[in-house]
């Protein structure tokens, strides 16, 4: 039994139990190391060119032009080099952002314990569809919204007439992240555009009444003892500079006043409910929402809702010092070690709905272009510095961002490097500053930001490929 916080981050300091992060990157919880004994990455991509002590990248990597994360993933279980890396240090627990049935019964041939819901659960609540029903049941409105079926733009519009929604309209399929099936239809161009590329004409969709919003995010965890809820922060959203996606994920600012009073009391208050919720569903650990503040009304609504690990998840724990020192994702592994506990779930979320003073922000850099080629150079993990010219330069390197505290310097993680591919929506990197990246109305970068963006992406060369990419 462990009783309070006190013991629960000293048993986590000494456990002995392996825990493996299983991912293409080890961006999501970087710095968990620190926190956790006997912590382990298994990525894909070697940000740290084999610099980083915790970081185990297979030294025969097959290069071609991956589908999911899922996929990537399954091969990471599937390499002979991790089954070695595994077996030297027994079984334990695998950790992951995204897997699917078939990464379970990999891990579990390893002697991994998925320390997740499973991938069926997670599946059949990641539908936005679904989202909705669950949060219209435990009292979290969404934007007004009608879920349906529209074989043409003509029946769409009939769609949302039915529900009074207009014809300035949002629509979603069930599935797709950063922005990929999220559409802008204000006319029957813009529904061709999206028919052409997505099978909108057979699925159920749900058709929202467009807003002037803002889009916000916070991490939860379903625990024994009820939900605990984590920082409110903005997202970064379809910025053209860091994304090629209109409605795409990009980033996030966590700053102070980010919201009214009363509007933090709502989302907090409504992320308690709709983890209530998904509890009767079977579910525990870490999930994300996201939600939109009408900025004619001021109403805050819900989103979408990711039930796992998240892209905000690195600035969620980096806000460690709002759980007496304990980053939010030890709460998602106490409900899977196997270990009993006793915590005030309402004392550690009246701590952490006190707002921060501190301001942290990230932003990921896509490729916004179609160009196709493989790269030649690329900027390196580590911290990076802005000089008075707007000039940047490579520091020193660091494994995370712990230490980052001037508003001059930034940590950069390098996702994509010299001999990978370069396309459309490609990962490029990941960069985390102590400033603010985005123009309070979200509109826009900051002047900043987008130095930063555009002299990162400017480190890049590649030439073109010597055989068409498939």
């Amino acid at each position: 039994m462990l009783r309070g916080l006190s013991e629960i981050r000293s048993f986590f300091r000494t456990n002995p139990t392996p825990i493996y992060f299983i991912s293409p990157t080890p961006f999501n919880l970087l710095g968990m190391d620190r926190w956790v004994g006997n912590f382990h990455f298994i990525n894909y991509f070697d940000c740290f060119n084999g610099r980083h002590p915790r970081t185990f990248v297979p030294t025969e990597l097959e290069q071609r032009p991956w589908q999911s994360m899922e996929e990537m993933n399954c091969y990471l279980l599937r390499h002979p080099e991790v089954y070695e890396f595994v077996n030297r240090r027994g079984p334990g627990k695998a950790v992951f952002v995204m897997f699917d049935e078939e990464a379970e019964g990999l891990a579990a041939q390893l002697g991994l314990t998925v320390a997740h819901p499973t991938h069926a659960l997670r599946r059949r609540l990641d539908s936005k569809l679904v989202t909705t029903r669950l949060g219209n049941e435990a009292g979290v409105p969404s934007v007004p919204n009608v879920l349906g079926y529209a074989a043409s733009h003509d029946a769409l519009l009939a769609l949302a007439d039915g529900a009074g929604l207009g014809h300035d309209l949002v629509v979603q399929m069930a599935y797709g992240d950063s922005g990929r099936t999220t559409f802008f239809i204000k006319s029957v161009a813009d529904w061709d555009i999206a028919a052409a590329k997505h099978p909108v004409t057979n699925e159920e969709l749900k058709v929202m009444r467009r807003i002037r919003n803002r889009a916000l995010a916070v991490e939860a965890v379903i625990t024994r003892h009820g939900t605990i809820v984590g920082p409110i922060m903005a997202d970064l959203t379809g910025h053209p500079e860091l994304t090629p996606y209109k409605g795409g994920w990009c980033g996030n600012d966590v700053f102070p006043s980010v919201l009214t009073a009363a509007q933090r009391k709502a989302v907090r208050t409504h992320t308690q409910n709709l983890g209530e919720r998904l509890k009767t569903e079977g579910f525990r650990g870490f999930f994300e929402t996201d939600f939109l503040v009408d900025l004619d009304s001021g109403e805050i609504y819900l989103g979408e809702m990711n039930p796992r690990l998240s892209g905000i998840t690195s600035m969620t724990d980096v806000t460690a010092g709002a759980y007496a020192d304990m980053p939010l994702f030890l709460f998602h592994l106490l409900e899977y070690m196997d270990v009993d506990y006793r915590i005030n779930i309402n004392e550690i979320n009246k701590h952490a709905a006190q707002e921060s003073m501190e301001i942290w922000s990230q932003a990921v850099i896509k490729q916004t272009d179609d160009a196709l080629g493989l790269i030649t150079a690329a900027p390196k993990s580590g911290i990076w510095r802005m000089d008075s010219h707007g000039r940047i330069s490579f520091v020193r390197d660091a494994n995370d961002w712990t230490d980052l505290d001037t508003p001059n310097e930034v940590f950069y993680l390098a996702i994509a490097g010299p001999h990978d591919y370069r396309y459309r929506g490609l990962d490029l990197g990941i960069f985390v500053s102590r400033c603010r990246l985005q123009t309070d109305d979200g509109t826009k970068l900051t002047e900043i930001g987008r130095r930063w963006t555009n002299q990162f992406k400017e480190q890049f060369q590649s030439e073109p490929l010597p055989v068409p990419l498939v």
